[in-house]
């Protein structure tokens, strides 16, 4: 029976990224991929609850979400290629993505090695849904109003050895052009004394466009590792010369 939904997924994702396919076909591949990323986003969210519950091997409980990530990008036909891994030791890094989709996130999840936590805005905390599953994956929560609190909050990894993901420019951008970059990833990074890892996600918009949450297009995508940038001896006086530097590597890899 798994074997049969299986195949049966595989032709639907072909027929949809077929370009003599009608464009109505690929809308319906393109909802129909909305509906299983909600989908096992509680789905699979609720059972790393109640895992992480059950289980004290909370390795664990990343190793399933990872593996999560992976199969749900598979069932909506995006093609992930990643390349740079050769460039990561065994951290903790504070990694610091583009944004450009929600898909984003479950890239980044399931294919960046190692236990990483991403940095959350609190108020996704308070839903009675993605809140837990946020706690037990570890998720840092951010309050935007308080900088100096959220930087405290994510120099406490330091002692756990997890890196940390965090977007710079805060928010994603709705036509894929990189937004200006805030302070608070670059503050963490030299506050951890760990290296700052910039990660270019590429051609992740038409995945998931923005103000469409439930459209996910099929399609490929790459994320691009650059070499991390060391924080040792730098100061909180060094944070925008950081921002700056990352900033401008980041947008370079986006234009080859």
């Amino acid at each position: 029976m798994v074997k049969a939904v299986c195949y049966l997924w595989r032709v639907s994702t072909s027929i949809a990224e077929s370009s003599a396919v009608p464009a109505r076909a690929t809308r319906w591949r393109a909802r129909l991929n909305g509906i299983v990323f909600h989908a096992m986003l509680i789905s699979m969210g609720l059972l790393a609850v109640v895992l992480g519950r059950l289980s004290r091997d909370k390795g664990r409980v990343w190793r399933f979400a990872k593996s999560q990530a992976r199969i749900l990008c598979r069932m909506c036909g995006v093609r992930v290629r990643i390349h740079g891994l050769e460039h990561l030791g065994d951290g903790p890094y504070v990694f610091t993505p583009n944004h450009q989709s929600h898909f984003d996130i479950a890239l980044l999840l399931g294919y960046l090695p190692g236990h990483n936590r991403f940095a959350t805005k609190v108020e996704m905390f308070r839903h009675p849904i993605m809140g837990p599953i946020l706690r037990t994956l570890g998720m840092i929560p951010i309050d935007r109003d308080n900088p100096a609190a959220a930087i405290q909050a994510l120099s406490g990894l330091r002692t756990e050895r997890s890196s940390v993901i965090i977007f710079p420019e805060g928010t994603r951008s709705r036509d894929g052009r990189l937004l200006p970059f805030k302070k608070g990833a670059f503050a963490t990074a030299i506050e951890m004394h760990v290296p700052l890892a910039p990660v270019v996600c590429k051609d992740t918009a038409p995945i998931m466009p923005k103000g469409q949450p439930f459209i996910v297009n099929p399609g490929a995508v790459e994320i691009v590792v650059l070499p991390p940038i060391p924080t040792a001896g730098l100061s909180y006086a060094d944070r925008d010369r950081l921002r700056d530097l990352v900033r401008e590597r980041i947008a370079a890899e986006l234009e080859r």
